[in-house]
């Protein structure tokens, strides 16, 4: 069962294009917990994932540090 998730302010993603292709949207959820919402925005209807702070913050870090790069052989 999914609960009804509190209003968020949406941001879409300055990497994502307007053709159609990889468009992401995140933004904090405004009830005060410091949680943050990540979706499709091509599919909103779909899950939203939810991130702690301590969890965004890592998350944020991690793709600032490089973690996530892309290692094609």
């Amino acid at each position: 069962m999914n609960e009804a998730l509190p209003s968020v302010a949406w941001h879409i993603s300055t990497r994502s294009n307007s053709n159609g292709g990889s468009c992401v949207e995140a933004g904090p959820v405004l009830d005060g917990s410091g949680r943050v919402a990540v979706r499709d925005s091509k599919d909103r209807a779909a899950a939203t994932l939810l991130y702690g702070a301590r969890g965004w913050t890592a998350f944020v870090n991690g793709v600032k540090d490089g973690t996530f790069a892309r290692t094609d052989p």
